[in-house]
């Protein structure tokens, strides 16, 4: 398969959209979001924490103290598969955050 044809598979196929969390285990404080590629998602987090760039404060002081060790990165939940690439789940993903949210009964004095 040419380098062409392997992008083009790349871009028709649906990416995972989900619910992630990231929990710092020492503490227990937890960050929960949505992303309609959830695995890209927390790839790039771990990327902008290794290179001390994550925009929540509160998170890189944590990590720069721990260490990738003292976290846990976990998609919890996706989306059904759509067919049409183009297809707006961020209502999906929004009613799939509360549901987790109330799930998981985060306090807000342990969440980033």
């Amino acid at each position: 398969m040419s380098r062409k044809e392997l992008v083009r598979k790349y871009r028709d196929t649906p990416r995972p959209a989900g619910v992630y969390r990231v929990v710092h285990q020492p503490s227990q404080r937890t960050l929960l979001g949505v992303s309609p590629d959830a695995p890209a998602m927390l790839n790039r987090m771990r990327a902008q924490l290794t290179m001390s760039s994550h925009p929540n404060r509160q998170l890189q002081a944590d990590w720069d103290a721990e260490g990738e060790d003292g976290f846990v990165f976990e998609v919890i939940d996706l989306l059904s598969a759509s067919d049409d690439l183009n297809e707006d789940v961020s209502d999906d993903l929004q009613t799939l955050l509360e549901l987790w949210t109330e799930k998981l009964q985060i306090d807000p004095g342990s969440s980033y």
